[in-house]
């Protein structure tokens, strides 16, 4: 499991094999790869199709330093970058086609509370999409930071956070249903795919990490309430 106290990988485009060397079907899958995520259900024919090339993908992937993560049963892949290794001693570090990013111990502190949501959600119900209400994010982490007198930045704080994760493809705003304008416009779906990042072992090991976090969000709580003193 990636630690969430380090960097998370995010992708991002980069050189490919000429269209001439590979199908038309295979270049557009290792291009949706290397933008993000392909989910199943946004597209059941690509979803198709990765199953039927995924060899060719992961030996594709090999020659740029990546492997191919797919899990059929929840629907989704990705690439990662490969983990280095010390076997050619002093020769230059791979190049990354996946950058890497800090995480925020507010955003850690989330996507911990989210996992451990969803592993609840999984044993106690037969659905398969938890979806949450804004105020339940708000909720969900509120609990842990004592407010004070900034109850409306701590909120700010958290909205920010909640942005940051959907921006990770952790967490998916709903669209508005038909007919409403307004009706699923704070209602989010817990991706599945956070459990490729948070593992079984690092789940047993929960309340360790978030008294971890606990800890480092109220100091810095105190130390921006201190600053605006």
């Amino acid at each position: 499991m990636n630690d969430l106290d380090n960097d998370m990988e995010t992708v991002e485009p980069s050189r490919l094999p000429s269209a001439g060397q590979v199908t038309p079907g295979l270049s557009q899958i290792m291009i949706y790869l290397l933008k993000g995520v392909i989910y199943r259900e946004d597209d059941e024919r690509q979803w198709d199709a990765l199953l039927r090339l995924q060899a060719r993908v992961r030996e594709l992937a090999t020659v740029l330093w990546l492997d191919l993560v797919l899990d059929e049963a929840e629907g989704y892949a990705f690439f990662k970058s490969r983990p280095d290794t010390d076997d050619a001693v002093g020769a230059p570090r791979m190049p990354r086609l996946v950058v890497r990013r800090q995480l925020t111990y507010a955003v850690s502190l989330m996507l911990a509370l989210l996992r451990k949501k969803l592993a609840e959600f999984d044993a106690g119900s037969g659905d398969t999409r938890l979806v949450l209400t804004r105020d339940e994010l708000v909720d969900l982490v509120r609990v842990f930071l004592s407010a004070g007198p900034n109850e409306a930045k701590l909120i700010d704080q958290v909205d920010a956070t909640i942005n940051k994760v959907v921006d990770l493809g952790f967490l998916r705003q709903l669209k508005p249903t038909v007919g409403s304008a307004t009706q699923n416009m704070n209602n989010y779906e817990v991706r599945r795919i956070l459990k490729s990042f948070v593992d079984a072992q690092w789940l047993a090991e929960f309340d360790a990490h978030l008294e971890t976090y606990r800890t480092a969000l109220a100091g810095a709580v105190r130390g921006n309430d201190a600053a605006d003193e």
